[in-house]
């Protein structure tokens, strides 16, 4: 069985560096879904900062994130905080901003954990990002005591 994993994530890594698209979007969602995932952190950054096309980029942040782990939501924000072009920047804040998750309590309290263990991350980039998203939310503390806007 481990030998049909290590092909798989080799075969990936090689759609990863195809000149085509659609071949590294999907290589960024195998590999995201990999159990070996910190093996491949490396090839799913340079997915994630995809400087082609920000489909591989959307492709593979959702995968990441699709995971509802920390370490999927840590490569996301990582590749955010070296995101270099506007596009690609975008485009891994549009996935973090989507993330479906956040339209569910269950979900966002998840996140708001998430981001909150991220803010003590060994990387300085991944701190400054969770703390980022952070202060642009409200605790779901002060909800409840939020005013209601008059219709």
């Amino acid at each position: 069985m481990e030998s049909f994993e290590n092909q798989d994530l080799s075969t990936a890594i090689m759609k990863a560096e195809s000149p085509t698209w659609s071949l590294r979007a999907a290589a960024g969602r195998q590999l995201a879904a990999s159990i070996r995932i910190d093996e491949v952190a490396d090839v799913l950054l340079r997915l994630l900062l995809d400087p082609q096309d920000t489909g591989v980029t959307q492709d593979t942040a959702d995968a990441l994130l699709a995971r509802k782990d920390t370490i999927g939501l840590r490569h996301v924000l990582l590749a955010r905080s070296f995101a270099a072009s506007f596009d690609t920047a975008d485009q891994i804040s549009a996935a973090l901003d989507a993330d479906p998750d956040w339209l569910t309590t269950e979900g966002a309290d998840r996140l708001i954990k998430q981001l909150r263990e991220l803010t003590t991350d060994d990387d300085p980039g991944v701190r400054d990002e969770a703390e980022r998203i952070l202060t642009r939310i409200r605790p779901r503390e002060g909800w409840a005591d939020a005013p209601v806007p008059e219709a």
